[in-house]
């Protein structure tokens, strides 16, 4: 048998690529990754989110390859108060939160929002 360690990446397909990636470099200080031929990603802390445009057949992809498909959840250990400051002053509303939630490895506080094509981001902190 085998153990799986982490993620390394994961991709989100996107309506406009560059506009995504705009978006999560000012909302969460992400930062813009050129590779390949002309690609983008998002990196953070050692880790890193490919952007793809939507319907993409430049390389293997998921099956139904569509924008605004993701859920995911992000952990930071800026407080949660600090973090809504910061996007509601970057002018993305919070949809839900601070509210608690289960977590990978126990109860985390989170917010919810939506980037451009409409995926919802949680943002947490463990307690």
């Amino acid at each position: 048998m085998f153990e799986i360690d982490r993620v390394d990446h994961f991709v989100i397909p996107c309506s406009d690529v560059e506009k995504i990636c705009a978006f999560y470099v000012k909302a969460l200080n992400m930062r813009r990754i050129e590779f390949g031929e002309g690609r983008l990603a998002l990196g953070f802390g050692p880790h890193k989110i490919n952007l793809q445009p939507a319907g993409w057949h430049g390389a293997i992809r998921a099956e139904i390859h569509l924008a605004g498909k993701a859920d995911f959840c992000l952990i930071t250990n800026t407080p949660i108060s600090t973090v809504m400051e910061h996007l509601q002053g970057c002018g993305i509303e919070i949809e839900e939160g601070p509210t608690t939630r289960s977590g990978a490895t126990g109860p985390i506080n989170s917010i919810y929002f939506r980037d451009p094509d409409g995926n919802l981001v949680e943002v947490s902190n463990y307690d």
